[in-house]
């Protein structure tokens, strides 16, 4: 209401989070056959299968890819909406939104819309739910990855009218916002739920825990109804299940396929935003060289590793910030295979004293995408004929996060950490500092000078945003070289004749179920 007193929140970044999301992609639930999952669902329900249960289907984990595949825009929605193919950031529960100081956005927010307990949406809600999602005590997933320290104030200034103010000025709060799914101001704020309730097209209805999650649709939903009147999430730790589950008519969609998993005519082949690449130890000999670090990069066969590990599927990554991402730079081009340069370049990093010799360790993790060990095994041997003498040390999530995350063992030795990044967020502030600045939490080396290139990028907005954001790409590329890239891939999803949907870059992590369609007869 008018008046009101403003809420201050005070965030900070959660690397529990960081590492809880990790964990939770690479654990994997146990196999079940695939009988269970009813063949004989009615037309009017859509099944899908998830390669894990979700932990939890709290709104404010939904940055948690099993989890954000339930809640996001399907049972929770946020003030604002991004479109995965365009970047444009579309009207969701606020219809407008403007800038009105340097630290503060204003957002009118849509009046007539209804909570699934039946319960008004209005700017107390708006303000509740932003307030919740930050309060450190609550630990969300959303606050450590969307928030970082920002601190922000909330204004109810009436029922369809809410104030944002930020401490420091936050051109993409609206993006942001987009993240924070909305609940009712009864919804707990001390602990996480397991039954959520939000604004979306779809209610949640039942969670009969490792077998299924239940959706119906919600029919006093502000915006247009979905085709199908009911969801059935159901989960599969492998592929080939999830596949052949589809093709036998015991499910209509199965994500995350890999080409092996015998989905047949069922397969549909998309785009994502995920980029493979080896994060170098560049401030540890013989990786501070930074000979030796283009040596890498010349060594690796990237083509190679599209077809014979990927399949084909994807592109050359150049980046860790992909296209569609505002900050990317696409004057950045693929390194070009040459052998023969990589082991000039080592030869004469040597004569000068570098020891070339010393054992590098490649930390690869098992599973972490189709054919991970083989991946590294070409790496490896790719190195060695380059003349660097590398290692090979695979493990489970839990032994790769001791080395991805802040602090890092000391006492290890130079180390290639095998890596995969993605930017559903769409700005490439969610990738700069964290994963290339010096004290970012997945970040083994930085500069002073990069720091300064990207902290100028994540106060600029519009074109100088992206202009300055690229600058900063390129200086990574040119003068620091860091990172080895290698593929940006593709993805597998399989669907049942009565499904009609395209699928989007963000699709691995938000499934619209609003857009998938009944298929024509």
């Amino acid at each position: 209401m008018a008046g009101s007193t403003p809420h201050v929140i005070r965030t900070r970044r959660i690397a529990g989070a960081t590492l809880a999301l990790a964990a939770l992609i690479g654990t994997q639930a146990c196999a079940m056959d695939t009988q269970s999952a009813g063949s004989s669902a009615s037309t009017d329900t859509i099944r899908i299968v998830l390669k894990e249960e979700p932990p939890t289907l709290e709104t404010c984990q939904g940055s948690q890819n099993s989890t954000g595949l339930v809640t996001r825009a399907n049972i929770a929605e946020g003030l604002t909406s991004r479109d995965a193919d365009t970047g444009k950031l579309d009207p969701a529960l606020a219809t407008e939104w403007e800038q009105t100081t340097d630290t503060t956005w204003t957002f009118t927010l849509r009046e007539g819309v209804t909570f699934h307990d039946g319960s008004e949406f209005d700017a107390e809600a708006a303000a509740y739910s932003i307030e919740r999602a930050l309060l450190p005590e609550m630990a969300c997933d959303v606050a450590g990855q969307f928030f970082g320290d920002q601190e922000l104030t909330t204004t109810v200034v009436d029922d369809s009218t809410l104030e944002v103010t930020t401490a420091t000025p936050d051109p993409i709060l609206p993006l942001r916002l987009a993240f924070v799914g909305i609940v009712p101001t009864t919804t707990d704020n001390t602990e996480k739920v397991r039954e959520p309730i939000g604004t979306g097209p779809y209610q949640f209805t039942e969670w009969q825990s490792g077998t299924k999650i239940s959706l119906e649709r919600f029919d006093d939903y502000w915006g247009e109804a979905p085709d199908f009147a009911s969801v059935e999430y159901l989960w599969r730790s492998e592929g080939s299940i999830r596949a052949a589950m589809v093709t036998n008519n015991e499910a209509d969609v199965a994500i995350t396929l890999a080409p092996e998993d015998g989905a047949g005519d069922a397969a549909v082949q998309y785009n994502t935003n995920e980029v493979t690449y080896m994060r170098m130890d560049a401030g540890i000999p013989p990786l501070d060289d930074r000979r030796v670090r283009e040596a890498v990069n010349f060594a690796l066969d990237k083509e190679g590793l599209l077809n014979s590990v990927f399949a084909g599927h994807g592109q050359l990554a150049t980046q860790l910030v992909p296209e569609g991402v505002v900050g990317h730079n696409p004057d950045i081009e693929p390194w070009p295979f040459d052998m023969e340069k990589a082991k000039e370049l080592i030869a004469e990093a040597k004569a000068d004293g570098v020891p070339v010799d010393e054992k590098i360790t490649i930390i690869g993790r098992s599973g972490f995408y189709p054919k991970a060990d083989e991946a590294m095994e070409i790496v490896q041997n790719s190195l060695k004929e380059a003349g660097l003498n590398v290692e090979i040390q695979m493990g489970d999530v839990n032994t790769w996060l001791q080395h991805l995350l802040r602090p890092v063992p000391t006492d290890f030795g130079p180390r290639l950490l095998m890596g995969m990044h993605g930017n559903q967020a769409g700005d490439a502030s969610f990738t700069m500092a964290n994963n290339l600045g010096s004290e970012g939490s997945q970040s083994s080396y930085g500069t002073a000078e990069l720091d300064e290139l990207i902290a100028a990028a994540e106060v600029a907005s519009g074109e100088e945003r992206e202009e300055l954001f690229a600058e900063a790409l390129a200086y990574q590329n040119d003068e620091i070289v860091r990172d080895a890239m290698m593929v940006q891939v593709g993805a597998i999803l399989a669907l049942s004749p009565k499904v009609e949907y395209e699928p989007t870059t963000a699709t691995g992590d938000e499934m619209r179920v609003a857009d998938m369609h009944q298929a024509t007869p």
